[in-house]
């Protein structure tokens, strides 16, 4: 099982990624992402689809034509790890 991050390797990764922001309460992160067409958000979501098959790691997401939210947190280990922190890297870099 993958361990969750210390207090302070999460803080380090926040700041290393763009525009998510973390609760604490679910130990989760958030990014909401804006695109001009459902076609566009659709493409996006399908790219950070087959990145996430890759790593076997997998968001909790929704989409409303241009929107996409993406929620990330490890379920097994009870919240944020090296993965969410992985996956939000390659998402950032697909934006």
């Amino acid at each position: 099982m993958t361990e969750r991050l210390s207090d302070t390797a999460r803080a380090e990764a926040l700041q290393t990624l763009t525009g998510w922001f973390h609760d604490e309460v679910s130990d989760a992160i958030t990014r909401e992402v804006r695109f001009k067409d459902f076609r566009t958000a659709f493409g996006f979501m399908t790219q950070v689809a087959l990145s996430a098959e890759k790593l076997g790691h997998h968001p909790d997401w929704s989409n409303s034509y241009g929107r996409v939210v993406i929620t990330l947190s490890t379920h097994d280990a009870g919240g944020l790890t090296e993965k969410d922190i992985a996956l939000a890297k390659i998402i950032d870099a697909l934006v």
